[in-house]
């Protein structure tokens, strides 16, 4: 009975084009993975992918501790009380030994609480909100990706060096972008006290009124703009700007704009001279990222995406996670992460003890059109270990835990 149930759970899954990348096995390693497959489909669908050529790699070099590594995708609608409905489910009906994902930071931290009060490891592949790890960190919460501190400390060293002085932001009114604003206020006044941010826009997500808000900044005069839009509502965003005329003589700096998620649905419309973080994947010539850009296309016909490469690293992660530990034990796990080091395509990354945040970094360029399509040049890497604040700030924001 039990056989022809899980049979028939996985048939349905897989008609949803939601079902774990291998045939459902008594003796694979389950990881409950979480994820808004619909509602951000240009970035999670690259990042499902991503996840599934490394599990095919690590799985044909034999799995962790003999067993294949098996990811169960599920679909939370973008929705944290859905996600967390799912992250019960997956913990106590389909056996996954840890839980990974999301790319909203609202949904990120309703699943990291979740895994505070179950004590139950989360890998919070995506979100980006500071809080997940500092304000609202936990034993068994842990993040890969560069942070929005991280990110937007990187993007404060090089506008410190335009000279400008009057500032404008526009970002969505929710926890990634209320903590984007603040740590790019921060890391920007601490280099040039002189600053003043003029005005402060904060559309709902996915809801803007780029017209109104283009205005608005315009209105304030501004000698430069720090952006954190992205997705549908950053192209509105450029392409009011573009159209009134906002950008022109104007500083831009931008977190995720040089992604190639939001910046390929632009086009020739793509903003030119803007600084932002993103992905190159077109320039790479050597090396691990080349590598991983070589075997994503062949395996896919298809770019990666940062998502992509996101997706690719979260496997290696959990891959690395459970052969240092010897299990899939939780505390074990929990444990294991300390100082986890994981080689990726960006290079070796390392899972801080102290707050549990991965060294992971970030490429920040110059936005250019090149034959049609919005690109990255001028772009560097940089590391995300040279980009947090120091142990006794992070101390200080997770209450000295």
């Amino acid at each position: 009975m039990k056989l022809v149930k899980s049979t028939m759970g996985l048939i349905a899954a897989v008609a949803l084009g939601l079902g774990a990348v291998t045939a459902v096995s008594a003796d694979s390693i389950k990881i409950g993975e979480i994820n808004h497959y619909k509602r951000m489909a240009a970035f999670a669908n690259p990042y499902k992918n991503g996840i599934t050529l490394a599990l095919e790699e690590i799985n044909a070099k034999g799995g962790v501790l003999g067993k294949d590594l098996e990811f169960i995708f599920r679909d939370d609608q973008g929705d944290p009380g859905e996600a967390v409905k799912i992250a019960e489910e997956l913990m106590t009906r389909d056996g996954a030994v840890m839980l990974a994902g999301s790319i909203l930071s609202n949904v990120g931290l309703a699943l990291a609480s979740f895994a505070a009060e179950k004590h139950y490891i989360y890998l919070a592949s995506e979100p980006l909100a500071d809080a997940l790890v500092w304000e609202s960190g936990n034993d068994y919460t842990f993040r890969l990706r560069t942070s929005t501190y991280m990110q937007a400390a990187m993007l404060a060293g090089a506008a410190a060096k335009t000279g400008a002085k009057r500032w404008a932001t526009i970002a969505p009114n929710y926890a990634y972008g209320k903590d984007a604003v603040a740590a790019f206020k921060k890391a920007l006044t601490a280099i040039d006290p002189d600053v003043e941010f003029v005005t402060e826009q904060w559309p709902a997500l996915f809801k803007i009124d780029a017209g109104a808000e283009v205005q608005a900044i315009e209105r304030a005069k501004p000698d430069a703009i720090f952006n954190v839009t992205f997705g549908g509502d950053l192209a509105k965003f450029v392409r009011e700007g573009n159209t009134r005329g906002l950008f022109e003589g104007r500083e831009v700096f931008s977190l995720l704009s040089g992604e190639p998620e939001y910046l390929d649905p632009l086009k020739d419309e793509a903003p030119v001279g803007w600084t932002v973080t993103g992905y190159p994947w077109y320039d790479f010539t050597e090396g691990p990222n080349k590598v991983f850009v070589d075997a994503y296309m062949k395996r896919w016909n298809e770019r990666p995406g940062i998502g992509s490469l996101v997706g690719y690293m979260s496997a290696q992660v959990v891959a690395a996670l459970i052969e240092k530990a010897g299990s899939t034990d939780t505390e074990a796990l929990r444990k294991a992460f300390a100082d986890l080091k994981v080689s990726t395509p960006v290079g070796e990354i390392t899972f801080r003890k102290l707050d549990h945040q991965a060294t992971m970094g970030a490429f920040v360029g110059k936005t250019a059109v090149r034959d049609g399509a919005g690109v990255m040049v001028d772009w560097v890497y940089l590391d995300g270990a040279d980009y947090l604040p120091s142990d006794e700030e992070v101390m200080k924001m997770r209450g000295g835990n």
